[in-house]
């Protein structure tokens, strides 16, 4: 089946106007990534007089921004103390002061463009023993850091826990309403936007070319906006550790949760609420695991559906979904160049499941960087720092679970004579890999780098931009 998001349900898409012919050009800047990061990054260029193009190979938040759970928080589970095992207190106080940036930019571009949100408290919480020591850490660096983080020991959960950390006046949103206020601004200041375009290349300099199904698209500077790059030049794919985590959607009789919540500790469980109507919908996710990896996916929704029930026997589903996300080898977001000494293709990804946050602070960078601004605290976001020197063990693992992916999926390939399947190729496009059926959202996931292709072989999400060959 189809897992479409909350957002996504109630801001369907259809097919622009947008044809074909229309498509060419001379841009000062192309976006790739009609996400967040894209719609903000050209919003703030074309702000500044830039002519800007955005290619968006579905439509407007068909990936990650329009699965997220959207919550607009500094305080992110037990993301601080993670960064603090790798990087110096000044690093972590950067990657804070980012996070600040881009709660107040979100806050007063809704309240300037009538987007509705809600104020909560953010609570990272423990399940166990072990959950309540990490969240203490998360408390300590928090403070350090200089957010007003407190101690709660009573959280009203119906369910126990160990007690954790508030964070008081954070803010959740309906993204969906955010990208479509984004894309009327964006639009205002002269921004082009052009859904289901796949941008398949990036090439030369002075301009770039982009080369689409649809054509050819020339630009002084590209930024893209996909997370992961679709551009293979810096190696991001092999910096970065694709996740997919599961979503549900419930009718509650009444307001089921006070704030946003996230346990830093298993089972992993992410809380909110949402207006609906004359209601509200409580929010659930987590269960998350790498893309491709060998687990039952339909179970890993089911284990969630009924944890759910369990503690809100009276609760409806309405909605399920999954989302995809991205965590880099060094645990900091990046936004720079995508080759050192280079401006001309930048990038920006790597947000650890907190892409609200630091989609608009990637965008303060990555519009710093193209109209000579600076700002101290994006030095933790640098695409090509020191910083990535802390990361180096990690990325061999990553890189040696790839190697050992991409040898045992070829192994059983040929064992069994699976290299096709009623006429697919299972091969990614990307690198080689073997794909794997997931079940849960019908479609074909590769274990090296996160590619995602649907049942007819068509890319989902990237690093691919080819979809699966098919027999002749």
């Amino acid at each position: 089946m189809t897992l479409t998001s909350l957002w996504q349900d109630r801001h369907p898409r259809t097919r622009p106007a947008t044809t074909d012919a229309d498509l060419g050009g001379h841009y000062d800047v192309a976006v790739v990534g009609a996400g967040l990061t894209g719609l903000t990054t050209a919003l703030l260029l074309a702000r500044a007089g830039r002519s800007v193009v955005v290619l968006e190979a579905g439509t407007v938040g068909f990936g990650t921004t329009g699965r997220s759970t959207a919550k607009i928080s500094c305080l992110q589970g037990s993301r601080l103390s993670t960064i603090s095992h790798k990087h110096a207190s000044s690093v972590v106080e950067h990657y804070v002061e980012a996070q600040r940036e881009g709660l107040a930019w979100l806050g007063r571009f809704c309240v300037e463009h009538e987007v509705p949100i809600q104020r909560r408290d953010a609570v990272s919480y423990a399940h166990g023993e072990q959950g309540e020591q990490t969240v203490r850490r998360e408390l300590e660096v928090a403070r350090k850091a200089g957010l007003p983080a407190v101690w709660d020991e009573e959280l009203p959960l119906p369910f126990a826990t160990r007690g954790g950390v508030r964070l008081p006046d954070q803010l959740q949103v309906d993204p969906l309403e955010l990208l479509d206020a984004l894309t009327l601004e964006a639009a205002a200041h002269g921004v082009r936007l052009v859904e289901h375009t796949r941008v398949t290349k990036v090439r030369g300099s002075d301009p770039v070319r982009l080369t689409t199904a649809a054509g050819v698209v020339q630009a002084d500077k590209v930024v893209v906006a996909t997370n992961m790059p679709m551009v293979d030049r810096g190696g991001f794919f092999a910096r970065m550790k694709p996740q997919r985590s599961y979503g549900l959607a419930y009718r509650t009789p009444t307001q089921a949760v006070d704030a946003m919540y996230l346990s830093v500790d298993q089972p992993s469980r992410s809380l909110r609420d949402t207006p609906d109507g004359d209601g509200s919908l409580l929010l659930v996710g987590g269960n998350g695991h790498k893309v491709g990896a060998r687990v039952d996916t339909s179970q890993r929704l089911e284990e969630l559906r009924q944890w759910t029930l369990e503690h809100w026997p009276e609760a409806v589903e309405t909605h399920a979904w999954s989302a995809q996300d991205y965590e880099p080898h060094h645990e900091l977001p990046f936004a720079g160049p995508v080759l050192p000494g280079r401006s001309d293709v930048l990038v920006a990804g790597g947000y650890s499941k907190w892409g609200m946050t630091n989609a608009v602070a990637a965008s303060l960078v990555l519009s710093g960087e193209l109209l000579g601004g600076h700002m101290p605290w994006a030095e933790a976001f640098r695409t090509w720092s020191r910083h990535e020197v802390t990361g180096l063990g990690t990325a061999a693992l990553l890189n040696g679970e790839v190697g050992l992916e991409m040898t045992r999926g070829w192994v059983e390939a040929a064992a069994t004579g699976s290299v096709r399947q009623d006429g697919l190729s299972r091969v990614c496009t990307h690198l080689g890999g073997i794909v794997r059926w997931n079940d849960a959202e019908r479609s074909w996931d590769c274990p090296l780098h996160g590619s995602r292709f649907d049942e007819g072989g068509e890319v989902l999400e990237g690093p691919a931009v080819c979809g699966l060959r098919r027999s002749s």
